[in-house]
């Protein structure tokens, strides 16, 4: 076990000068002076540096039939194919594209919450060459930051059907 040193108190001090008061030196030596005061080093306030917090990871931006990051090969062929089953539906078209925002937020959240994998989102076809409102919306909706952490996928589950769109759900840790 390491002993601490700290200096001398003043009863210390005290005590050598009695000693040395009762002794009597050597010829051609003097009575020995106290020992010194070490010189401790004077602690400086530590100053905290702030630590600046890890950057958040931001999922890549999500895009309708593209193979995502972190999903193996065998999950994505499934899913695009439209061979894994969507386990609920919510039908989107008719609506306003603030109350089907709003209809697809919760949707999502409750699916998620639930634990479900894979969910239908009916966006209907739309008329006019880029389709409608919603179908145009869907995407930007998905990237957002409130529903972008739980979805990890999205895909048409077949070709010839533009107006709906499967998501897989990120799974619950």
């Amino acid at each position: 076990m390491a002993v601490r040193r700290r200096g001398l108190t003043e009863r210390d001090r005290a005590e050598w000068a009695r000693f040395a008061q009762a002794i009597t030196p050597l010829p051609g030596r003097e009575v020995p002076a106290p020992p010194p005061e070490p010189v401790l080093p004077v602690p400086q306030p530590r100053v905290a540096e702030p630590v600046a917090p890890p950057p958040l990871t931001r999922p890549q931006a999500l895009s309708v039939g593209t193979h995502p990051g972190g999903l193996d090969n065998s999950t994505w062929n499934k899913f695009r194919s439209g061979k894994l089953p969507a386990s609920r539906t919510i039908d989107l078209h008719g609506r306003t594209a603030q109350r089907a925002y709003h209809a697809l937020h919760q949707f999502i959240e409750t699916a998620h919450a639930d634990r479900v994998r894979c969910v239908e989102v009916i966006t209907g076809r739309g008329s006019g060459e880029a389709g409608g409102v919603i179908k145009r919306e869907l995407p930007l909706w998905l990237n957002l930051p409130t529903l972008r952490p739980l979805v990890l996928a999205a895909s048409h589950p077949h070709a010839a059907n533009p107006g709906s769109v499967r998501l897989l759900l990120r799974r619950v840790k």
